[in-house]
């Protein structure tokens, strides 16, 4: 659910809807920062080393106490560039907290935030637009496009494998060409 963060997600028993039906063997791959980062909205905010840190671990718990498989993944990047054009974080001291939760309770940690800032940084500042919502009338830097969303499903799936919670028969043409027309997008939710 988008625009949620590990706070309202679990406020709002989202949480609780996903471990209702968690069963041993799965993953439950493990995501926030973007809203857990709006220190304006009492109702997503979330501080890196505690408040953030500890709804983490009500995922990775759940998960745990189910049989299941608990991933972290750091924030993928927003896409910004200094002056000199080169790519910068975004996500303050999120990912750090994230990084240091996973080494803490032994989780698989995907670091989608340096992943993803590296291949901002290769692709440069405007080939990236192309990766985002970037239109006539609109400058997206944080939701991606089809072709920004398969680059990081990409990463995502690379990332898997080099953490070994995927091997590589569970992996299949992951260099494949993918046509836009097969990507589509949920609809919006309160």
């Amino acid at each position: 659910m988008n625009g949620r963060s590990s706070k309202s997600f679990v406020d709002e028993g989202r949480l609780d809807a996903i471990l209702d039906v968690i069963e041993p063997g799965d993953f439950l791959l493990i995501q926030f920062a973007h809203n857990d980062e709006k220190a304006e909205d009492p109702t997503r905010y979330t501080e890196p080393w505690s408040t953030y840190q500890d709804h983490l671990r009500m995922y990775v718990d759940g998960a745990r106490a189910r049989g299941a498989r608990p991933v972290l993944a750091t924030a993928v990047e927003r896409r910004r560039f200094d002056a000199e054009g080169k790519a910068v974080p975004t996500h303050g001291e999120y990912p750090a907290a994230m990084r240091a939760l996973a080494a803490e309770e032994r989780v698989a940690l995907l670091d989608m935030q340096a992943l993803s800032l590296a291949l901002w940084q290769e692709l440069g500042v405007e080939e990236t637009k192309k990766y985002f919502n970037w239109t006539a009338t609109e400058q997206d830097n944080t939701h991606f496009n089809p072709p920004g969303a398969i680059a990081v499903a990409r990463l995502v799936a690379r990332e898997l494998l080099r953490a070994r919670v995927l091997g590589p028969r569970d992996v299949c043409r992951l260099e494949a060409e993918i046509p836009e027309s097969w990507i589509s997008w949920p609809e919006s939710a309160a």
